[in-house]
């Protein structure tokens, strides 16, 4: 403890290390049988922004058996202060080392923080390599929307929670204690129990086959207690609302309380995954919403509330929750936030209801430039619609906004680009040239379990051709205009659509000096290159190839509940052009889910028969 005080002062934001915060929980170390290091892999700043994290770390600590602590990503300087004084990463509660826990958990929620995984691990002693670990080393875990497609961690995890893990996470800490209480067998003991749970996937239980050119031949599992397909974890309701979280003491990137409202969205925009992978649609019941931003505002102290959901005004319950609690807290100088709006007048009309009298800016997603290519990845608005909807905002006073584009989409054209050109300067005349329009063009990144799992990555020279199209286009719009590093975009599409055979680019690229890759001060291709050309890799064979329909794919194990073929007939409407309705106003799309026996997944069925019946 003395060394830690004797390096803090000398690293920037030393309250990320120091724990203490309010609602922060600690426990008796030697009262519990279960001790869980709960990891975000960046900085504090953005992990406390977590929800899964604080939900998880709430469930854990309720239990009497069990204690749960947090640890993140210690920027650069605080890690060479670590690594000079030889102090071993440790945790915010108690300044345990790591190495000290039962279960080291990691929440990977972006394909960018991989290498920030390694780091962890190595700077808390623990070996990289999940087959370099045994019974005396902590077990490693990772859940979160990467976890989807396992396959490029898969050397260095130990067990992935594929889906929902409020409850799995549960029963499977019931047989970790069974396996701890009976003497801490054999490493492999615990996972061939741990591996007969849904939604646990033990990636050493499984061997890939790979065919001559390089693609997946099969992924069979190799013990009893594997199986040929992971199905992921799917909760009826949503869990119970996380209403003492914990204070930060410093400014984090999301400086506010946060209500999650509802998880999944029925929208079915082609190119997003979270849309794909968190169906079906769950609210959560309005009273148990309107309680829960009471109990936040009490136990925090918060003047702003964020409403999470994919789509938040298709909360079918919006307008009342909205109006009952600016009722309740009237006077009180309460701000709500609605972060996922619709481009429409009805989410401008929430703004502005919202907003508190504050006019700080809005930020909305048209994602393509033409009514056309909207409609090919199933975004179905109009440039009539969007043009409308921002003047309305003018109209109530918003007098800055921001607009988020993606480049290289399917079927996208020059033409595709120019209609952005064209959309952002109609905007930008919008009071006679008066608002403040900023405009950031990311670059698309096909993602496994879409219906564009299959297509091609824009090449970097077809990216930096429409970035130079929309940078001269608007070079006199008064226009500020931001895009996305191409190599970062084609790391992440090779991140997240890879096999196992990446761990080793992974490990030679942290080996190599590569961590905090979405951070674009430390990212380097260039050691990236070096990476992928020692394990003899193409990082085009996994980001910018066409995949056939019938090929084996690295995440074909991974059963999401979203049939193929339904992701199939999206790919081939994308050609067409044609609209996918939305399943909880329309009739059922029939995805797949309605398969399943599970309650969560009958209400998507029920939901649909009684569309039809209206």
């Amino acid at each position: 403890m003395s060394k830690l005080n004797e390096i803090l002062p000398k690293v920037t934001k030393p309250a990320r290390y120091m724990g203490g915060e309010w609602n922060s929980v600690v426990k008796d170390w030697e009262l519990a049988d279960i001790k869980v290091a709960l990891c975000y892999p960046d900085l504090y700043d953005i992990g406390m922004c977590n929800l899964g994290l604080g939900i998880i770390y709430d469930l854990l600590n309720q239990q009497s058996d069990m204690l749960a602590e947090r640890v993140f990503a210690p920027w650069v300087d605080m890690e060479d202060e670590l690594r000079n004084e030889t102090i071993a990463l440790f945790s915010l509660e108690t300044k345990r080392p790591i190495e000290d826990f039962d279960i080291l958990g990691f929440s990977l929620g972006t394909e960018l923080t991989y290498t920030n995984v390694l780091n962890v691990l190595d700077l808390s002693g623990i070996p990289v390599f999940s087959a370099e670990r045994d019974s005396s080393s902590p077990l490693i875990i990772a859940g979160g929307s990467c976890t989807l497609n396992p396959e490029p961690m898969a050397d260095f995890i130990d067990i992935f929670v594929i889906g929902d893990g409020e409850e799995i996470i549960l029963e499977f800490l019931k047989v970790f204690k069974e396996w701890k209480s009976g003497g801490s067998g054999e490493k492999e003991d615990l996972l061939r129990e741990a591996a007969k749970l849904t939604g646990i996937y033990v990636p050493s239980f499984y061997h890939v086959e790979y065919q001559s050119n390089g693609v997946i031949d099969s992924i069979e599992p190799v013990v009893a207690e594997a199986k040929s397909a992971i199905q992921r974890c799917i909760i009826s309701d949503l869990p119970q609302p996380l209403t003492r979280p914990v204070v930060p003491y410093l400014e984090v990137v999301h400086d506010r309380g946060a209500v999650e409202i509802q998880r999944g969205c029925s929208q079915g925009c082609r190119f997003c995954q979270a849309g794909m992978i968190y169906r079906p649609v769950r609210e959560r019941p309005e009273q148990e919403v309107i309680k829960c931003v009471n109990e936040l505002i009490k136990n925090c102290g918060y003047d702003e509330i964020s409403l999470l959901s994919l789509s938040t005004t298709d909360y079918s319950g919006i307008t009342d929750v909205i109006s009952t609690i600016l009722r309740r807290h009237k006077g009180q100088n309460l701000t709500l936030s609605l972060p996922s709006l619709r481009l429409d007048s009805f989410s401008i009309s929430f703004a502005n209801l919202l907003q508190n009298g504050k006019k700080a800016g809005l930020t909305f997603a048209p994602e393509a430039g033409t009514n056309r290519l909207r409609c090919a990845i199933n975004k179905d608005i109009s440039d009539e619609e969007i043009v409308n909807a921002i003047s309305t905002a003018w109209d109530h006073g918003w007098k800055s906004i921001k607009l988020y584009f993606m480049i290289g989409l399917p079927t996208e054209t020059s033409d595709d680009i120019q209609g952005i050109v064209n959309l952002v300067r109609r905007i930008r005349s919008i009071g006679k040239g008066r608002m403040n329009v900023r405009v950031n063009a990311s670059t698309f990144v096909p993602k496994s379990h879409t219906p564009y799992q299959w297509v091609a990555q824009a090449s970097e020279e077809d990216l930096i051709v429409k970035q130079q199209l929309l940078k001269s286009g608007l070079k006199k719009a008064g226009v500020q205009l931001s895009w996305q590093d191409s190599k970062v975009g084609l790391l992440e599409g090779v991140l997240s659509r890879g096999d196992r055979r990446l761990s080793n680019v992974i490990y030679k690229a942290w080996q190599g000096g590569c961590r905090f890759d979405a951070w674009s001060e430390h990212f380097d291709w260039e050691k990236w290159q070096i990476a992928f050309t020692a394990c003899n890799l193409d990082p085009l064979f996994y980001a910018c190839r066409e995949r056939p329909l019938d090929e084996f794919l690295p995440w074909s194990h991974i059963d999401t509940g979203i049939s193929t073929d339904f992701l199939k007939k999206e790919y081939e409407r994308t050609r067409t052009g044609e609209t996918t309705r939305n399943c909880k106003t329309e009739s059922c799309n029939f995805c797949g889910l309605q398969r399943s026996q599970s309650n969560c997944k009958v209400k998507c069925g029920e939901m649909a028969a009684a569309s039809k019946a209206e």
